[in-house]
């Protein structure tokens, strides 16, 4: 039995788990991105790079509750290891793999084993902080603590999904296209395997539930998780088709490795804001700034959508970032407080498996558009994703709303 003291949660957890945490969850971000520029830079075909990181993705989604339901069962350190080291093998080997010039059918088996060992290591710090906050902090301290931790999380995950391809389209420019997945192998290999043997690991998995203490799988299916879900999906699909436009706006002017240069531009504003979320009062409630930014995003998506050149394309980029952050911080809270007893890294992989599905299953989409109709027009798709988001918040302020009513009826 662990006793709460007052120490902060970094002296619970060590310096060094931080740089740890946030380097392994680099490769998860960078290998979609890095499979789409990589497959169009040897193939010229933004379609087939956007149909391989499709396959990344529905491996994600397929995994990604398994590897969440078997963490909250047998603890992270059991479940992570041989997942990081299976993940850095595949993706070593994926250059090979698209340079041999075999088939198709083979380039997207090998993406879709890619995604299916993702070891989704955000998930896993989110949960992982969690339980330490819940089990070795005082009551008194909890709420402000997850708070904090959750802006955080947010603000780190929204970095690495946007400096991992930011880092894609540096290592591809100055080294080569192959260069961005060899270096996330590196990665996966040396800090997914440091994140599972932290000892922050046995903290977790002193966390996690018998099976009489977890809720049953069916009360991941209720309304107030789902529209977290649907709602990280649409972000997913945000991500997706903006990177697969601008990918595809870059090439139709030269180079589409700049592409990951300029989507990194979304990521100042977004991790700024993402840890400003903090700063932000008690009672501007989280159901209204997913409503805020989200319209945020879809004010930018509009300006995005009509640009003609780099500059105005870079100004659309920025804007998005202070939308986009915030909502993600927002959108994992909850997904936090939601999540029903001892299912929270099921909970938590299910949020991150719905947007690296949909970031993938928008870039084959956009890809396809770009191809076969305009650039012009997969620039538009991005807003149709904000739209949506907006769309869900409203459902979300609903489902809120009939909770608090039939809280008064019962009183």
């Amino acid at each position: 039995m662990t006793t709460a003291d007052d120490r902060s949660l970094i002296a619970h957890t060590g310096w060094a788990y931080w740089p740890i945490a946030f380097l392994a969850r680099l490769p998860f971000a960078m290998m979609v991105v890095g499979v789409l520029t990589f497959v169009v830079s040897v193939t010229g075909s933004v379609s087939l790079g956007g149909l391989t990181s499709a396959a990344v993705g529905i491996g994600v989604v397929v995994a990604g509750p398994i590897i969440g339901d078997a963490v909250d069962r047998f603890g992270q350190r059991r479940v992570l290891l041989p997942v990081g080291v299976v993940n850095g093998i595949l993706l070593a080997a994926f250059p090979f793999v698209v340079l041999s010039g075999g088939p198709s059918g083979l380039l997207l088996a090998t993406a879709a084993f890619i995604g299916l060992s993702a070891p989704q290591a955000a998930a896993m710090s989110r949960s992982r902080l969690m339980v330490i906050i819940r089990e070795r902090m005082p009551l008194r301290r909890q709420p402000k603590a997850m708070t904090r931790i959750m802006s955080y999380e947010s603000a780190a995950d929204e970095t690495a999904f946007v400096f991992g391809p930011f880092l894609v389209g540096i290592f591809a420019a100055l080294i080569a296209p192959w260069a961005p997945i060899a270096i996330a192998a590196t990665l996966s290999f040396a800090f997914v395997t440091a994140f599972a043997l932290h000892p922050t690991s046995r903290v977790a998995s002193g966390g996690a539930k018998t099976q009489g203490e977890r809720a049953p799988f069916r009360a991941l299916l209720r309304a107030p998780v789902l529209v977290l879900v649907a709602a990280t999906f649409a972000v997913g699909l945000f991500f997706g088709t903006t990177l697969t436009s601008l990918t595809a706006f870059a090439h139709e002017r030269g180079d589409g490795s700049e592409a990951g240069l300029l989507y990194g531009l979304m990521g100042i504003g977004s991790a700024v804001l993402a840890l400003g979320v903090v700063l932000l009062p008690a009672r501007f409630a989280q159901r209204r700034r997913w409503m805020l930014f989200a319209a945020v995003l879809a004010a930018a998506a509009v300006g995005y959508g009509l640009a003609d050149d780099f500059a105005a394309v870079t100004v659309a980029l920025l804007v998005m970032g202070l939308g986009v952050g915030p909502t993600l911080v927002t959108l994992f809270s909850l997904a936090g407080d939601r999540a029903p007893e001892g299912r929270t890294a099921t909970t938590l992989t299910m949020l991150g498996s719905a947007l690296t599905l949909a970031q993938a299953l928008a870039s084959a989409v956009t890809g396809w558009i770009a191809d076969t109709d305009s650039v012009r027009t997969a620039m538009l798709l991005p807003l149709l994703a904000a739209v949506l988001v907006l769309a869900f918040g409203a459902a979300n302020l609903f489902l809120e709303r009939r909770a608090r009513q039939a809280v008064r009826r019962t009183t």
